[in-house]
């Protein structure tokens, strides 16, 4: 192959930085300590403070970073290993569910939730709001996605959304034999909704997991989950269990 254009470029000088703090990171400092300031850490390594902050800017995006305020930068705790499977599928909901029911409402869904539905974007499907909590830090915002069909005796119950009625939902659509499911995961920003909850700024990196739940020869169910990129270490498969490192005493890694 001949050379590219990009083969010429050399590598930015925050970036080597970066790779030079994250060492440090591994070899000097332990989870939860606080970084020098930056004035010092400029002169340490010998480059401008606004070299600095993009490194520091780039490790805080890559989870290797807290930057809290009236505290300062202090090194994360390792990514938490949140299970996006369960050894067996099943509907959400069911028995051993890390989600937490907050809401339900009807409403036409999204476009592209239309589409994965194959059905009309007028028409309305229930929207079971969850969030997920994990060592009392929040990991995820969901929205699933349920059309009437899929839950066709609700008609008898009163509460028109809240919890009660997300839980409703969810217990009806585990009458039907659940087929398969599949999922994709892409790289996203939050959304101010999502953002508030997540307890982060809007537009920064989440990990977004979509979910088609398979019933009756259709697509029964669409679950959109929402995971802070920041905090989470996705883990599929049907291992079981997951160990999550919460230990202070544990150097970042």
């Amino acid at each position: 192959m001949g050379t590219t254009q990009l083969d010429t470029v050399p590598e930015p000088k925050y970036w080597h930085l970066k790779t030079v703090l994250s060492e440090a990171l591994d070899s000097e400092f332990s989870v939860g300590e606080i970084l020098p300031n930056e004035r010092d850490l400029a002169a340490r390594f010998g480059v401008a403070r606004a070299t600095l902050r993009q490194a520091l800017e780039q490790l805080e995006l890559e989870g290797r970073l807290q930057r809290r305020r009236g505290v300062g930068t202090t090194v994360a705790p390792p990514r938490m290993g949140v299970a996006v499977a369960s050894e067996q599928h099943a509907w959400p909901g069911a028995a051993g569910d890390a989600w937490q029911s907050a809401d339900c409402v009807t409403a036409p869904p999204p476009s592209a939730v239309a589409q994965i539905l194959e059905s009309a974007p007028e028409d309305r499907v229930h929207i079971v709001r969850r969030s997920r909590v994990t060592h009392g830090q929040p990991v995820a915002a969901e929205l699933l996605y349920i059309p009437a069909s899929s839950v066709p005796d609700l008609s008898g119950i009163d509460a028109p959304s809240g919890t009660a009625r997300a839980r409703a939902v969810l217990r009806e659509l585990a009458r039907l034999d659940l087929e398969g499911e599949d999922r994709a995961v892409e790289l996203g920003s939050a959304r101010a909704d999502d953002a508030k909850e997540l307890d982060r700024l809007p537009g920064a990196p989440v990990l977004v997991v979509t979910t088609r739940y398979f019933a009756e020869g259709r697509t029964a169910a669409v679950s959109v989950a929402t995971y802070r990129a920041d905090t989470c270490r996705l883990t599929f498969g049907d291992s079981g269990g997951v160990e999550i490192h919460h230990d202070p005493e544990r150097r970042a890694s």
